[in-house]
């Protein structure tokens, strides 16, 4: 059994160490970076953030799995996938400690946002005490975008707070407001209200060709003056010469963001001069998060072999 990890190897936490190790009897590849050129020779695929084409798929003459090593497979052409009958499974972010990983890093960029982390930076490199001053959280509405394992870890957390939770789901959304015991909860087409609600706005949800640029210069808009975003998913919810608007008319106050329009974003883009707290797509890697994944990969690696149906296919 053949597997390859279309990434570097100290990619993801150390993933392919952990993997290669859980699984010593099998042969595993990295590519060594976010691309493969061939698939020829491999039984199995780890995607990562490689672009699965059909002219990739193509090129792997005994590929039976796609595996992804976390949630997101938007990069994965997934009917071109099936005409090759080839599976694809994923590691849902509620059952591998994925979603608690996420929450806690969207907690942080909350906190650091409402208390001016760049500010604070800057008062030290200037020696200047007791500034800037921050802003509480108690009484705030924080909005979330998208209630699934990551929105409801969120929620979970963030009541600690005293803040006001309000969401977005595609689908029930009032039998969600009732479970989660949040304030309010809409369907998407209520997405204007929730946005001119909220002080934070949480992304949480995947990105589809319906959410795609989900939040532009209309949603921004619609948006509190002196609000934050905070995009915990992926980069293509939010489109870019969007944001920067938003920034540098300073319509928002901030953002904090773990996903970009491009990964790795470019270090110099000038977006990152504004108010930014930015983390290099870590939200998910922890420790307690990698091994719920290793464990959910090592597993459909194994039933594969078994000729088992894989857990958790798409």
């Amino acid at each position: 059994m053949k597997v390859l990890f279309a990434a570097p190897e100290n990619a993801w936490g150390g993933f392919f160490g952990l993997i290669r190790t859980e699984l010593p009897e099998y042969h595993f590849e990295a590519t060594g970076r976010f691309e493969a050129d061939t698939l020829k020779g491999f039984d199995v695929l780890i995607p990562t953030m490689c672009s699965v084409s059909q002219e990739l798929l193509e090129t792997g003459d005994q590929l039976r799995l796609i595996q992804q090593c976390g949630a997101g497979l938007e990069l994965v052409d997934l009917d071109a996938a099936q005409r090759f009958n080839i599976q694809v499974a994923n590691v849902p972010t509620d059952i591998s400690g994925n979603a608690d990983s996420v929450a806690e890093l969207g907690i942080y960029m909350i906190i650091g946002l409402s208390r001016d982390v760049r500010g604070m930076s800057k008062s030290l490199a200037d020696q200047s005490m007791g500034q800037p001053q921050g802003r509480a959280l108690n009484g705030r509405t924080i909005g979330l975008i998208g209630l699934g394992g990551i929105g409801r870890a969120l929620v979970k957390r963030l009541k600690a707070f005293g803040v006001h939770l309000i969401g977005i789901k595609r689908y029930n959304p009032e039998d969600a407001m009732e479970k989660l015991g949040m304030d309010w909860v809409g369907g998407i087409e209520d997405l204007k209200e929730l946005l001119s609600r909220s002080d934070f706005v949480v992304l949480c949800l995947p990105v589809t060709p319906e959410s795609r640029n989900l939040i532009d210069h209309n949603a921004f808009s619609f948006m509190k003056n002196g609000a934050f975003l905070i995009n915990l998913s992926r980069g293509g919810l939010v489109d870019r010469d969007a944001l920067e608007n938003a920034l540098a008319s300073r319509k928002i106050a901030g953002a904090g963001l773990d996903v970009f329009w491009e990964e790795p974003p470019d270090p110099n883009d000038p977006i990152f001069n504004y108010n930014i707290m930015a983390t290099p797509h870590i939200a998910g890697s922890t420790d307690v998060s990698m091994r719920g994944i290793v464990k959910v990969v090592a597993e459909n690696i194994r039933r594969l072999e078994k000729n088992l149906k894989p857990l958790y296919l798409i």
